[in-house]
């Protein structure tokens, strides 16, 4: 199985996307719709073996995050009504899929720094969420947060994660 593979299978193990209509389930047409909404929404990790890490973030308003963290809208529809042009003034950590021998080297730390710097020269982002489906995640999350100094506001599960 090559990296790409890995990474399509990491992702329906973690987040069992298929089968939660409620996810964003990324194919091209999302992929080009994130790429106007800013082209710095998707990053991969490719160090000539393929990809060995992917993140997806999503620039929104803070009255569809609270909407979202308070579970008054899904992921799906988060996306959906994220208007396309406009000032965003809140990041969504939406997902950050890496390969186990690329864990702890603090690669979606950078990328999404990196994509939040990138879109603060447009968007005056000033907060952070997140849906956490580990404790990995999570504590990325934190730590994002903390190196920006953006608060970080999270949204619960309303299901168990998959065994």
């Amino acid at each position: 199985m090559n990296n790409y593979e890995r990474l399509i299978k990491l992702a329906e193990d973690v987040f069992s996307f298929r089968s939660d209509p409620e996810q964003l389930n990324v194919n091209p047409e999302i992929m080009d719709r994130l790429r106007k909404i800013h082209p710095s929404t998707m990053m991969e990790y490719n160090n000539g073996k393929g990809p060995g890490a992917w993140i997806l973030v999503i620039p929104t308003t803070t009255d569809l995050m609270e909407k979202f963290i308070n579970g008054e809208i899904n992921e799906k529809q988060l996306f959906d009504l994220t208007p396309i042009g406009i000032k965003y003034d809140s990041l969504y950590l939406c997902s950050a899929l890496v390969l186990e021998e690329y864990r702890h080297k603090g690669i979606t730390t950078r990328f999404v720094i990196s994509a939040l710097n990138e879109m603060q020269k447009e968007h005056p982002i000033k907060s952070l969420f997140v849906w956490p489906f580990t404790e990995g995640g999570d504590a990325t999350a934190r730590k994002i947060s903390e190196l920006t100094g953006l608060p970080l506001y999270e949204r619960r599960r309303t299901h168990n994660p998959p065994v």
